[in-house]
């Protein structure tokens, strides 16, 4: 039943992509190794480096990677039994959150050494940043912006594309203006309007999930990461073998 409901998921997002708005096939520029052991709930790049958070309990870290080989510089480990789930970093700071309990976590930059705790209320799924706030996906239609002083809410953002809304938005990543989403379970990357919610287009990477032959119902897209100092974009997905660069999607 759960893989029919995923089908009919990615169904219904394919043909409301394809009516109007536009789809561009990711286009790689290069790879690297990931290891297939992550099950990739965050991912970013700081200073060069390329920190990821994990899920499933008892197997959720944080880890520091060297972007070209994948080899992991240090790890920290979420408490069990808590499932970890997306990151972002804030100052000299990298905020973490679960996925269910309401749990946040604050570690010190570069030395992810613990820094103190923060809560939230629902599911936690995702974080980006956009220099004003912190965005975060819950699996809903609705993304929120965090005060990164209080992390309270200050604002929801409902997203649609084409007047439907688009749930089980996850990894999230603030690039040139647009806020950019992957759909859990599915292929597409949405590329949001950050003051409308509207999505403007999508980014497939149908292609690229086919090239890892990554299998297992869970081995899907997710994890984008964009480094602000070189302009470049990275996508992988949950258990891949391979970390892409990917060729930034034209501004529209």
């Amino acid at each position: 039943m759960m893989r029919l409901l995923f089908a009919l998921l990615f169904v219904a997002v394919a043909c409301v992509a394809q009516a109007k708005l536009p789809v561009a096939p990711a286009q790689v520029v290069r790879t690297f190794p990931h290891d297939t052991s992550a099950f990739t709930e965050g991912l970013l790049i700081r200073d060069g480096w390329l920190y990821e958070s994990t899920g499933y309990e008892g197997q959720s870290f944080i880890r520091k990677k060297e972007l070209a080989t994948g080899r992991t510089l240090q790890s920290i480990t979420i408490p069990r039994p808590l499932f970890g789930e997306g990151i972002v970093d804030w100052g000299d700071r990298l905020y973490s959150l679960v996925w269910h309990g309401g749990k946040g976590f604050i570690w010190t930059l570069p030395g992810l050494k613990p820094a103190g705790k923060w809560t939230y209320s629902g599911e936690g799924w995702a974080m980006t940043q956009d220099g004003r706030q912190i965005i975060m996906s819950d699996g809903t239609p609705v993304l929120r912006f965090l005060d990164p002083k209080t992390m309270k809410v200050m604002r929801r953002l409902p997203v649609t594309a084409e007047g439907q809304p688009v749930a089980l938005l996850n990894e999230l990543e603030y690039v040139h203006g647009e806020i950019l989403a992957n759909v859990w379970q599915t292929a597409l990357i949405a590329r949001i309007d950050p003051a409308t919610g509207q999505v403007k287009g999508w980014i497939d990477l149908t292609a690229l999930w086919r090239q890892t032959k990554a299998s297992g119902d869970d081995a899907v897209p997710n994890g984008i990461a964009y480094d602000k100092k070189t302009d470049r974009l990275y996508v992988t997905g949950k258990n891949w073998p391979t970390l892409f660069e990917i060729k930034l999607p034209d501004a529209r």
